[in-house]
């Protein structure tokens, strides 16, 4: 039997997909409250995918909103087996210039507040999960694989380092994230990693640069810049996730 895969994004991403066939849309009732959107099944590449709006259909729900343990128990649920979650994100790295894609390797989570275990309450017995790989290394290994394929460019490695959100971080913060060996900035790494590996899906991220991180280069960051250096990333994403799919057996 194939794995399922589910990509979790932006909320017209399948609709940016020409060879993605939708099938249904599917409400699955969690123990942990409601989740982001409804699930989109389709076909593509010849196997069923499953696309989950992070941030609702709508784009409504802000990042430390999100409820992460509802989102990846719905998707457990639904059989999948494997997660490519594309993430935007902001750059301390010069080799990760605005609109490449990256595959980072670890990360640094600085989030707070937020329900991060599905392992907290009755239980017999604490678990502890390993994490000193948070990204699953063989499904890294087949998005770089369908990245040389397409001849897209792509960084290979990099830290991810998860701030709290909405507001974008300061000049400060940036430079603190730097000297911690960060190499891209984003909202919504984590408890997304964590929870897929505590209930053993294999998640992997496709970071879109969306612009350089405050201080970093230049004074202030523009959203319509933001706007535009995510419009042409993602049209690689596309590209980079179809392959991708058409390589997992």
């Amino acid at each position: 039997m194939s794995d399922k895969i589910a990509v979790i994004g932006g909320t017209g991403l399948y609709s940016m997909m020409d060879d993605f066939e939708l099938t249904r849309q599917e409400i699955i009732n969690t123990p942990y409250g409601e989740a982001s959107s409804p699930l989109v099944f389709g076909m593509l590449q010849g196997k069923e995918v499953v696309f989950l709006a992070r941030h609702g259909f709508t784009h409504r729900l802000p990042p430390h909103r999100i409820n992460y343990l509802a989102n990846i128990w719905m998707l457990k649920k639904a059989g999948v087996d494997k997660i490519l979650a594309v993430n935007a994100v902001g750059s301390i790295n010069d080799n990760c210039t605005p609109e490449n894609l990256v595959i980072p390797d670890q990360i640094i989570d600085y989030s707070w507040g937020r329900e991060h275990t599905f392992y907290a309450e009755d239980l017999t017995r604490v678990v502890h999960i390993d994490f000193t790989h948070p990204y699953s290394r063989s499904l890294r290994k087949t998005l770089i694989q369908a990245g040389k394929n397409k001849e897209l460019k792509l960084v290979e490695n990099a830290v991810y380092g998860c701030t709290q959100g909405p507001r974008l971080e300061s000049a400060a913060e940036v430079k603190r994230l730097a000297n911690d060996g960060c190499d891209l900035i984003g909202m919504t790494g984590m408890p997304e990693a964590s929870l897929a590996r505590e209930i053993s899906i294999e998640y992997a991220s496709i970071s879109v640069v969306a612009n350089w991180a405050a201080g970093f280069n230049g004074d202030e960051i523009s959203m319509e810049q933001i706007e535009s250096h995510m419009q042409k990333g993602m049209q690689k994403v596309e590209t980079l996730i179809s392959e991708t799919i058409r390589l997992i057996d």
